[in-house]
């Protein structure tokens, strides 16, 4: 994490801090124009690498910067070719050089509109940056700026060679930081989930190659992005890959696709689905899987509670962190959703459920509220969750885990389908419920989140899910447990942690009034027979011996 690298950290500030003296104090919008030049820098590394590895590897790669580019409002026109710009010209590493005016203008002109029109008219890039724009004003903003992100990249380069962290992650890392600055999206519900969370939610799932992975409010798209890097890893692992280090957090990660067949790359792309309501955020999602390696990311502009979603029993795994937004409006509900409320925290764990297949999974964070409400639908949607789904886990997080965005304590549920909504319930699908008490994640609990040594109980999670055993993990003193159905609907399906956790209370000895007061009296004034302490006619030991004789 950034943490570890302050001339990284730094280095990011400065940027932030260069965009907000230079007019753009929104910090979406902000976020937004930089991610469109670290877009612009990486688009032309990742391409003069593709080059270079085809020819050492003797494959053909056409770069995206070959040829001429059309503008699209010219296309249709008479001498359409007038207007045709030399794609080489749209390079960073070209228009870098150019004088602050005329770069400026070429940015503006030709390089984003070209962007923009990239992936061609069909693709959801293409669609959802229509409404972009590059809206930096001065051109001495544009020249620090590119100066900054090169900088920023050269610091990512020289990281990844000394501590063997992929390229790729570190940008991860520097996009996620960026990310953060989005305080003011805590307003929105729209909190950003840390990257360590998302690690610990893949490692419990475990998505494979070919499974239609979805998350129906997916922000900047942090858990598509975590169930791929973890499918990418595992494929690495299996082919061999021998320099793969533990990261802070003790997981194995790369985003270094580079040694997959195309055939399995095409696989990977077409198995991630993300939409969102946020138009910017669906371009930030995007961009973040682009630069990724993920060449067309499928991400989307759609309200998934609204009547106009109408997908259903499609995904083999949901990962999400859904917005808790208090409640929508009730016309808007899709009228597929059954329970009888507002809250989206409810609804969104019910259209979870929906949407994934039989025997597909979900892992999806909710606030701890949704784990004890005594409201008809807080009911109703446990119930559901214990009688339709296999629930396999409920693990507490402390209230700290979202600072400084929220305080909000929040749970993880880990739950499979079984039967679908229309289906009838011949036999209630959770036999018993593994609940695990989270007590650190390896970080700061407080606003700062600063790394702690260790991994707190992140690995511990892990290992201990998935070797848990019904049978034998049933002290309710411990840090983890079974809950059996029939206990948890005694509890009229209570799932808080609290209503089954046992405390242990450590029968503690303490010496006699008499006794304490007289070691006390000799740190005062040593071994002194009570005819001399009498003697003594005020301060701390006149006072202890009247409390010695009071209790007598």
């Amino acid at each position: 994490m950034l943490q570890n690298n302050p001339e990284l950290k730094s280095k990011i500030d400065q940027l932030w801090n260069r965009f907000w003296s230079g007019g753009i104090s929104n910090p979406l919008t902000a976020i937004e124009q930089i991610t469109y030049l670290l877009f612009m820098k990486r688009l032309d590394e990742l391409d003069q690498k593709r080059q270079a590895d085809a020819e050492w590897t003797g494959e053909l790669y056409t770069s995206k910067f070959a040829g001429q580019w059309i503008p699209p409002e010219y296309r249709d026109k008479e001498g359409a070719g007038n207007y045709a710009v030399d794609k080489r010209t749209l390079r960073w590493t070209e228009f870098k050089r150019m004088q602050a005016e005329e770069m400026l203008q070429h940015v503006q002109d030709k390089v984003f509109p070209f962007l923009k029109d990239m992936n061609g008219a069909e693709s959801k890039f293409t669609r959802h940056m229509k409404n972009a724009v590059f809206i930096i004003p001065k051109p001495a903003l544009l020249v620090e700026a590119v100066k900054t992100i090169d900088e920023i990249f050269e610091i990512m380069e020289k990281d990844s060679q000394e501590k063997g962290q992929a390229f790729q992650d570190i940008q991860g890392d520097v996009y996620e930081m960026l990310l953060s600055e989005i305080a003011t999206a805590g307003k929105n519900g729209q909190f950003r989930t840390p990257r360590h969370i998302i690690k610990l939610m893949a490692d419990l799932v475990r998505p494979q190659p070919g499974h239609r992975i979805a998350d129906p409010a997916c922000g900047s798209g942090g858990f598509l992005l975590g169930a791929y890097q973890y499918i990418v890893t595992e494929l690495a692992k299996r082919a061999g890959a021998k320099d793969l280090q533990p990261d802070e957090d003790g997981f194995v990660r790369t985003s270094v696709a580079t040694g997959l067949t195309e055939k399995v790359q095409a696989i990977l792309q077409a198995s991630l689905f993300g939409y969102d309501i946020d138009s910017t955020m669906v371009r930030l999602g995007l961009m973040n899987l682009m630069m990724h390696g993920i060449d067309e990311p499928n991400i989307d502009y759609k309200d998934t509670l609204s009547k106009s979603y109408n997908e259903e029993a499609e995904y083999d795994i949901v990962m999400a962190n859904p917005p808790f937004t208090g409640s929508i409006d009730k016309g808007d509900i899709n009228e597929n959703l059954s329970l009888s409320t507002t809250k989206t925290e409810l609804l969104f764990v019910e259209n979870i459920y929906r949407l994934l297949k039989k025997g597909g999974t979900a892992c999806v964070i909710v606030p701890q509220g949704v784990l004890f409400g005594s409201g008809g639908a807080f009911k109703t949607l446990r119930q559901m969750l214990v009688d339709r789904c296999d629930l396999k886990a409920v693990i507490v997080m402390p209230s700290g885990v979202f600072k400084p965005y929220a305080g909000v304590s929040t749970a993880i549920l880990f739950f499979t389908k079984v039967w679908g909504p229309k289906d009838k319930v011949t036999q209630p699908a959770t036999e018993s419920v593994w609940f695990y008490e989270v007590q650190a994640d390896g970080y700061s609990l407080d606003d700062k989140r600063s790394k702690q040594e260790g991994y707190g109980d992140l690995q511990d999670i892990v290992a201990r899910f998935h070797a848990r055993n019904a049978e034998s993990d049933t002290d309710r003193t411990a840090k983890c447990f079974f809950v059996s159905r029939a206990d948890i609907e005694a509890e009229s399906y209570d799932l808080s942690l609290s209503r089954y956790k046992e405390d242990v209370f450590e029968e503690v000895v303490y010496d006699k009034p008499a006794d304490i007061i007289k070691r006390l009296i000799e740190a005062e004034v040593g071994a002194v027979e009570d005819a001399d302490l009498a003697k003594i006619q005020s301060g701390i030991v006149r006072d202890l011996l009247e409390l010695r004789g009071m209790i007598g």
